[in-house]
């Protein structure tokens, strides 16, 4: 799981900001004007949901019908992440039954988003493609981006290296 903790939004705009992960620790979200809530009590407690995490074995549903059924009433869950976080029948369910506020989603367990779902009949909900971030602005940076790293790499100097550690091993 992983977790993402907006300095900003809590010097900005007054918000409470909880979060969970399995690296986050009470002191490390504290050091970023966080607190850090075990998952089913973020779930009560929190306005908007936003989940951040990758579809992975012990991600898979981590909102299933059970935490879907704990989430605040009223509360918004915000899924641009992968489709497989949540239980989307359960999330219908919950959005139907006015039992949550809303969603917001960019991701679907059927791509592109089949014209009969009830995510599209549901005036709670807000969908999108899963390419907000595709613009002629971020091409050209990611193309600049590669070109550096390999020229850098060339140079004997790599530079946005995820695994630094490997080279060393070479």
């Amino acid at each position: 799981m992983g977790c993402i903790v907006l300095e900003g939004v809590t010097k900005r705009f007054g918000a409470n900001v909880v979060g969970l992960g399995p690296t986050l620790t009470p002191e490390r979200a504290a050091a970023s004007g966080a607190t850090y809530l075990p998952l089913l009590e973020l779930l009560k407690e929190s306005d908007i949901v936003t989940l951040h995490l990758r579809s992975i074995e012990e991600t898979r549903e981590i909102l299933g019908a059970a935490e879907i059924a704990r989430m605040k009433p009223g509360a918004i869950l915000i899924n641009t992440a992968r489709a497989a976080l949540t239980d989307e029948a359960a999330l219908v369910q919950a959005l139907q039954d006015s039992r949550i506020g809303g969603a917001g989603l960019d991701i679907y367990m059927e791509e592109p988003l089949p014209a009969d779902s009830p995510l599209l009949k549901l005036d709670n909900v807000v969908v999108s493609p899963h390419t907000g971030w595709t613009t002629a602005e971020v091409f050209e940076r990611f193309v600049a981006t590669a070109v550096d790293n390999v020229e850098n790499y060339l140079a004997g100097k790599p530079t946005e290296m995820l695994n630094p550690e490997a080279l060393q091993q070479r």
